[in-house]
């Protein structure tokens, strides 16, 4: 395969909404609100999660990795998405789009393995909140963030990698604001077989493996919440459990969507990609601080006890 340097486009274009070009300057008006909440929102958090000593807790702490988490996506994509409305700059440079791609699927695969954290926290305060403390140390907590990480890096590295050695000779209009494997692939007039398998490889990994493991840790929720006798403490149970499966319906169904309309979904509306592809990446990062915020009374308190000071 040849290199990079030989290929025939320099530059791949990126779209932001077809069609509405003359009004992109009104759109990225709710663009530019998405973003400042999502960032001022996480960002509120790790402020309180980091300066009061009461929310030192594992499933605040997990909320804080979280957070840093959607920071990074949101800004990781801020500059080509309002570049593209506010300027209508759409050329990115090859290596640009190979690190932006890096970034975004690396800090999702994170966040993937954040949220199969919070359920493993979850199943464990529920089935066993006397040792919950003794278990989820801050240590232990510490070395599971740091596998999330290397997990991520090493599953995704290969990617940009892989795409640096395909020649590009076909239209470089890519579908989105931003780089994503799937769509820059599509450019290359190499065999693209490898890239097609390891990207599937690293689906099912990643999203594939995490969901169901979810989806086990809450049915065996469910078992030990059912056997509780209690009314009051079923509710109580079930009710921490609220935020954490919104935040896992935001995160996984834009993703799993835009997954198969990348892969099978030739004959589909391109608009209906492209908004799938902006709340795959926009909304877990607005949504999940105020999801948080609004269920937890005890985070809730303290960020209203901020803002009145």
């Amino acid at each position: 395969m040849s290199a990079v340097n030989d290929t025939k486009f320099k530059v791949f274009l990126l779209t932001g909404i077809p069609g509405q070009e003359d009004i992109h300057p009104w759109i990225s008006i709710p663009f530019c609100l998405m973003y400042v909440i999502s960032i001022v929102g996480n960002s509120v958090i790790l402020f309180i999660i980091k300066t009061d000593p009461s929310v030192h807790e594992p499933m605040y702490i997990f909320l804080s990795m979280l957070a840093i988490t959607d920071l990074g996506i949101s800004i990781v994509t801020i500059p080509t998405t309002l570049g593209i409305f506010w300027f209508n700059s759409r050329e990115i440079s090859l290596d640009a789009c190979f690190a932006q791609l890096f970034f975004i699927h690396s800090l999702q695969c994170i966040e993937s393995s954040m949220l199969l954290l919070m359920a493993f926290d979850r199943f464990l305060a529920i089935r066993d909140p006397l040792r919950y403390a003794s278990i989820l140390t801050l240590p232990r907590i510490a070395k599971m963030g740091l596998v999330c990480v290397l997990r991520g890096v090493a599953i995704i590295l290969p990617l940009p990698l892989l795409l640096k050695r395909f020649r590009y000779c076909r239209a470089n209009v890519l579908s989105h604001s931003y780089c994503v494997h799937q769509d820059v692939m599509k450019m290359a007039c190499s065999d693209i077989s490898i890239n097609s398998i390891y990207g599937l490889f690293t689906t099912l990994l990643t999203v594939g493996l995490d969901s169901l493991v979810i989806f086990l840790s809450y049915m065996m929720i469910l078992k030990t919440v059912l056997s509780i006798a209690s009314t009051v403490e079923y509710v109580k149970a079930l009710n921490t459990c609220v935020s954490h499966l919104c935040a896992v319906l935001l995160f996984y169904t834009p993703m799993i969507g835009l997954s198969v309309i990348h892969r099978f979904g030739k004959g589909s509306p391109p608009l209906l990609q492209i908004l799938l592809g902006y709340i795959y990446l926009l909304v877990p990062p607005l949504m999940n601080p105020i999801v948080y915020s609004v269920k937890s009374k005890h985070l809730r308190a303290r960020i209203i006890r901020v803002f009145i000071k």
